[in-house]
């Protein structure tokens, strides 16, 4: 936990010091001022309405103990065992078996599951996808998560800043200003982004850990990674891409796309299901 965790620290850092390279490429205070204040607006923004904005992108919508009894005793079970308070529930029509948690904090949290989910795993499997939920709740993912998102839309926001203030600057240096911020708004928001993929990536892997470490078994979490991931490569989601690292397994896996590795959002699933089972001992 602390190594991934410091991880994320870094990887943070690095799109903190990647903000301030692209402010200074402007030549003055002004556009970073500017980045900066967008900055902390988007972050601000991110973390108090993540959950609205989740919840809207996956059209879901709330559902009781009486609706969903054996939905709501497992969460509450999950919930007492980590220390947190009860979650809202919420369901999403979605046929494609996935899930995910927010909220920005763990008194603000919400967990929802899609239509689909509920319909394929056995419920010791369902158990496994709520645990690793949860555990996105306890270690406050969705705040680093929203932090990282704003600092790289910022970055973006300021590296075009710097694009449009060379073409209309009027230096002496024209040429080469015009060239450098052309290169700065191509690869800084590139960079931005990969940093941003890689703290998703390590943030799932914890999940993970903590998920199996709150049920004492990873093996439910690992069948239900491998049954999550085959549906997924054959029933679209209708979400947001903004919304893609919520969920447990990206709602797009199905889509095949150039670099794919290297703009994932999550792991490969066959390798947190290898450290799943490699973790509790369980035989692959």
């Amino acid at each position: 936990m602390l190594k991934n965790t410091f991880k994320t620290a870094i990887l943070l850092a690095g799109l903190g010091a990647l903000f301030m390279v692209v402010g200074a490429a402007i030549g003055g205070s002004t556009g970073l001022a500017i980045g900066l204040v967008l900055g902390l607006a988007l972050c601000g923004g991110s973390y108090w309405f993540s959950d609205k904005l989740a919840i809207a992108a996956s059209r879901a919508k709330p559902v009781t103990a009486e609706e969903a009894p054996q939905l709501h005793e497992m969460v509450r079970d999950l919930a007492d065992r980590a220390g947190l308070p009860m979650p809202r529930v919420y369901m999403s029509p979605e046929q494609q078996p996935n899930a995910f948690a927010t909220g920005r904090n763990p008194r603000h949290a919400a967990v929802c599951v899609t239509e689909g989910i509920t319909q394929v795993l056995t419920p010791s499997e369902l158990k496994g996808v709520l645990a690793h939920e949860l555990s996105h709740v306890r270690h406050r993912d969705i705040l680093i998560g929203s932090v990282a998102a704003a600092v790289a839309m910022a970055i973006t926001f300021v590296a075009r800043i710097a694009f449009w203030g060379a073409m209309f600057g009027g230096n002496d240096d024209e040429d080469n200003n015009f060239v450098g911020a052309l290169l700065m708004m191509v690869l800084a928001p590139v960079a931005a982004t990969l940093v941003q993929l890689a703290i998703s990536r390590s943030r799932e892997f914890e999940a993970d850990r903590g998920g199996a470490e709150l049920l004492g078994d990873g093996e439910p979490l690992a069948s239900a990674l491998q049954k999550i991931d085959a549906y997924a490569q054959r029933i679209p989601m209708h979400v947001n891409p903004a919304q893609e690292n919520a969920f447990i397994i990206s709602p797009f896996a199905g889509r095949k796309t150039g670099f794919a590795n290297l703009f994932r959002t999550h792991p490969p699933t066959a390798d947190r299901v290898a450290r799943l089972r490699a973790m509790h001992g369980v035989q692959q």
